[in-house]
């Protein structure tokens, strides 16, 4: 809470302020990367080496031509006022992406029924929980530990208290669902997954999935699968699987209480665009719809032709993803030697173990090199055990030039050795 960091700050908000406001906003903690300025103020980091940015998650490979004149060509479209549903188009194609990716049985997902397109997963993932929790219940939702930190604040202003389940190296950093007590369970009405995750980069297989969805049939809790990340990962690996394709196995033609988040922002360069879609349980899309048209997130007529164009499109994923193997190769090659750091199944980010104080490690990297990292523990939060996971951890982003990646690598290896 704010009172953790700004405990002046926080009484005076509370206590002092005349306008009425959502006493749950003052549950929020500081954002990840608002921690980070403040850990980073007061340090002139060398001036004959250029800053390198390592610790935000936003793609900054060049957007794919197609798209990008796609949208150009639809500015007209301004003109008219969209559909919060989307045109039957771009739901056609998101459904034929869906049932190309991950091999579903043709006309399995219904583009009427099972698809919504939204403005990034970001919004969708934080107002979905507004649509599903039933606050009067004292509700938990549980969420991979570190996550993302739309999971945490979408249930802490939806009324209901997260759950942490800490995702550790000993499980793959993959969650344990069996570490979670029963009575957690019985108090759950939404589960947040990642797969792939972030920031480990950790793919759930189908029968970890098949679990959960036994779980949410046994309690009654909806489970929505953040899986932004799916298209990043090495050609010589099988594409990682997804909650969709894993209900289907089960027979599960309904996709009852399993709900998706797909993003074209990590998976064709566009994060400017904002455009995602969500998928899965049709009587819960039925209802999020509802919300949604109140809501007033309806994706603008430009960004839904460009979409189109980009969920039917391959090559250019493909040269996005030997772009990232480029450089997971060439920083892996230069940091394993001297650093605890494999590669992951998935995603663009590493995950190394650093043996002492991630938030120390960050702050000297800066000063001494220039390069910025994300301290692990900014990302998680302690357990019920008492265990904050990403303590000694840091995230690294590999989103720059392959060129910027690799003299990174070469000042935090420099680093490391003079610790």
């Amino acid at each position: 809470m704010i009172a953790d960091y700004c405990p002046a700050l926080a009484n005076h908000i509370l206590f002092n302020c005349d306008i009425p406001m959502n006493p749950d906003l003052f549950k929020l903690q500081v954002y990840p990367f608002e921690k980070l300025t403040a850990l980073k103020a007061g340090i002139t980091p060398p001036a004959d080496k250029t800053a390198i940015t390592l610790s935000v998650g936003e793609p900054q490979h060049s957007p794919p031509r197609i798209v990008t004149e796609e949208l150009i060509s639809h500015l007209h479209g301004l003109s008219r006022y969209p559909a919060t549903k989307g045109t039957r188009d771009l739901r056609e194609a998101i459904s034929g992406w869906l049932t190309r990716r991950f091999a579903l049985a043709a006309n399995l997902v219904d583009p009427d029924r099972h698809v919504l397109p939204v403005n990034g997963t970001r919004e969708a993932l934080f107002s979905f929980a507004q649509a599903v929790i039933d606050r009067h219940t004292q509700p938990l939702v549980v969420m991979p530990n570190p996550f993302y930190q739309i999971y945490e604040g979408a249930a802490l202003l939806a009324g209901a208290q997260p759950w942490y389940l800490s995702t550790l190296a000993d499980t793959g950093f993959t969650p344990d669902f069996d570490a979670v007590p029963d009575d957690v369970w019985q108090r759950t009405q939404l589960v947040y997954i990642c797969s792939p995750g972030n920031p480990s980069g950790a793919v759930m297989d189908n029968q970890s999935l098949q679990q959960l969805i036994g779980l949410a049939d046994r309690h009654g809790f909806i489970i929505a699968s953040d899986e932004c990340y799916s298209e990043i990962y090495t050609e010589d690996a099988p594409p990682p699987t997804g909650l969709l394709a894993a209900a289907a196995a089960m027979g599960r033609d309904d996709f009852k209480s399993c709900v998706v988040f797909h993003s074209l922002s990590k998976r064709s360069n566009v994060p400017g665009m904002r455009s995602g879609f969500v998928a899965g349980d049709a009587e819960v899309l039925e209802q999020f719809l509802r919300y949604r048209t109140y809501h007033g997130s309806a994706m603008p007529p430009p960004v839904q032709a460009a979409s189109i164009k980009a969920w039917g499109d391959e090559q250019h994923v493909r040269e996005n993803r030997m772009l990232y193997s480029k450089k997971f190769a060439a920083m892996l090659a230069i940091l394993q030697p001297v650093m605890d750091i494999q590669a992951p199944a998935a995603g663009f980010y590493l995950w190394p173990f650093t043996h002492f104080d991630d938030q120390q490690f960050a702050r000297r990297l800066y000063a001494e090199q220039n390069v910025t990292v994300l301290p692990g523990s900014y990302l998680s939060r302690t357990d019920h055990n008492g265990m904050n996971p990403g303590q000694k951890r840091v995230r690294i982003a590999l989103v720059p030039s392959v060129e910027e990646c690799i003299d990174a690598a070469e000042r935090i290896r420099e680093f490391v050795r003079g610790l």
